[in-house]
């Protein structure tokens, strides 16, 4: 028997989504096969491919959740440890992913980066990092160019917090203009106070999980501070599902 591939179609190669785009995006976490840091974290790891490297990343697939590209995929690896260091001893990669992780964080919870308060901590808090796995926030999708046999392909540029104007138009389902990176225009955060941060609206205490459920569930836009108090929970174990897995 033979197979007459004369008539099969080209190959069709996946377009990228424009370079400066805004969208809101779900994180998965793919495992890498490599313990983290706690029980929770098992298998969760991915080890570097080169030879004599120790870096352990976290393995990510970003998902466009609304608008024109809606369910477009792209993936990116956070180092967790390992790689250069710094005069402290300390990954340089760990720390640009921790700041990555608590924007994330931020934008999907609504809170002002500049915020301190006892209950903002308590939301920042995570009990393993695949507590991060479903998280969805507003970001700014670039495009990486190619290097030697590898093509262009999409990126995180940026987590968009609550701040920048961006993020209440993609919150509120409203088209955004592509900012590439090559764009003269400049991103400067919101300078006035926002509405959800004014007033004297007391924030409610801190879940034992992330809280970031409410704004993930569904497919309306989250506002921020929006989510309806849930009366108090007796803790949940170790291993228990993420709020947002199962509401």
């Amino acid at each position: 028997m033979t197979y007459d591939m004369n008539d099969a179609q080209p190959q069709v190669m996946g377009e990228l989504i424009p370079d400066g785009t805004y969208a809101r995006v779900a994180m998965h976490i793919r495992k890498g096969g490599v313990d983290g840091a706690g029980d929770l974290d098992k298998g969760l790891l991915k080890a570097s491919n080169q030879p004599g490297s120790d870096v352990l990343s976290l393995d990510s697939e970003f998902t466009v959740l609304e608008g024109p590209h809606a369910r477009r995929k792209f993936w990116q690896a956070f180092t967790v440890s390992g790689g250069k260091l710094d005069e402290e001893g300390q990954s340089i990669g760990w720390k640009i992913s921790k700041s990555t992780f608590r924007a994330m964080i931020d934008s999907a919870l609504g809170l002002n980066p500049e915020d301190m308060s006892e209950a903002a901590k308590a939301k920042r808090v995570l009990r393993g990092l695949s507590d991060l796995d479903g998280i969805s926030f507003v970001a700014k999708i670039a495009v990486e160019p190619g290097r030697g046999a590898y093509r262009d392909q999409n990126r995180l540029a940026h987590v968009v917090l609550p701040t920048a104007p961006e993020w209440q138009k993609v919150m509120n389902g409203e088209p955004v203009a592509a900012a590439p990176a090559s764009s003269p225009r400049a991103e400067k955060p919101v300078t006035e106070k926002p509405a959800w941060g004014q007033g004297g609206a007391t924030a409610r205490p801190a879940d034992p999980k992330p809280s970031w459920g409410g704004a993930l569930s569904g497919g309306g836009a989250a506002q921020p501070g929006s989510a309806p108090p849930r009366p108090a929970a007796p803790a949940q174990p170790a291993r228990a599902a993420p709020a947002w897995l199962s509401s």
